[in-house]
């Protein structure tokens, strides 16, 4: 491995092996392997790792204390026909850990030109970011994750390997994705989804456990579930009813404005946008 120096702005080792632009910065104690590039207007952070045979393209900006694993492609140009050369830029917060083989792409101008992940997060090998993707933080993607562009993963949430999320669905906090999941809905929070193609199964009753959620909540989750999927009554009432027997449960609350916004949406995604055929929004 190779060390940084900010100050001297030299490598330690032999400096061909290793591609930083002049405008890249780099910050103090930044470890960078053999055969790595670092573009234009990268910006490192304290602490960070960069292993061998890593690229990071231009507009790349990176917290502190990241481990980037060799083969990792991060902010390659977006995978997306409407994407026509604007300035877009990867985000990443720090203590993340992302595996060999990751590929995230930079953003769109329809997605605010910025993909963005956050921290804690554990991204394994061979998964795929897309186009203004946001991850928020402790979320752990396992091996072949695939993200189509505009996806958003709220915290906590685990997603089984080779699972695929369709573009501009949101899966909900807490929530866990089965492997070898298609997923072309949003997924609400605390629920366990799997299939192809996916379908609500439960709650995530593990991950909520893991997560110290208490017994009493448990419960209430559980009750919800079953008045909201196993039901025949209309979903309005349902969740009328829940406002109404659990109106200071936080979980309620969260779950149910996930929900409305969903319904609100497009085709299941709260985040798809319409047509310009559509002639009508829902309100």
């Amino acid at each position: 491995m190779f060390w940084y120096n900010r100050k001297t702005a030299e490598l330690t080792a032999r400096q061909e092996f290793v591609s930083i632009h002049p405008a890249a910065e780099i910050a103090a104690e930044v470890e960078i392997g053999p055969f790595t590039t670092i573009g234009p207007d990268c910006r490192i952070g304290k602490g960070c790792r960069i292993h061998s045979n890593v690229t990071l393209f231009a507009n790349v900006t990176m917290g502190e204390e990241n481990e980037i694993y060799p083969g990792a492609v991060i902010g390659g140009l977006p995978q997306d026909k409407k994407y026509r050369g604007e300035e877009t830029r990867v985000m990443i917060g720090d203590h993340n850990i992302i595996r060999e083989n990751v590929t995230i792409n930079s953003g769109t101008n329809l997605g605010g030109g910025l993909t963005l992940i956050g921290n804690r997060n554990l991204i394994m090998a061979s998964c795929h970011i897309a186009h203004d993707c946001i991850l928020e933080n402790d979320l752990t993607l396992a091996n072949n994750v695939l993200l189509g562009g505009h996806v958003k993963v709220e915290s906590y949430v685990g997603i089984g390997g080779l699972a695929a999320v369709h573009h501009f669905v949101t899966i909900g906090q807490h929530a866990f994705v089965g492997g070898l999941a298609r997923v072309t809905q949003d997924v609400p929070p605390y629920m366990l989804v799997g299939g192809n193609p996916s379908s609500i199964r439960y709650i995530n009753l593990v991950g909520l456990k893991r997560r110290g959620f208490s017994t009493e909540t448990l419960k209430i989750l559980k009750q919800a579930h079953r008045w909201i999927y196993r039901s025949r009554k209309p979903r309005a009432d349902v969740i009328q009813e829940l406002l109404k027997r659990y109106s200071d449960q936080a979980e309620i609350k969260i779950l149910v404005s996930f929900l409305r916004a969903t319904a609100a949406g497009n085709q299941g995604r709260a985040r798809q946008p319409y047509s310009r055929e559509t002639p009508e929004l829902p309100i």
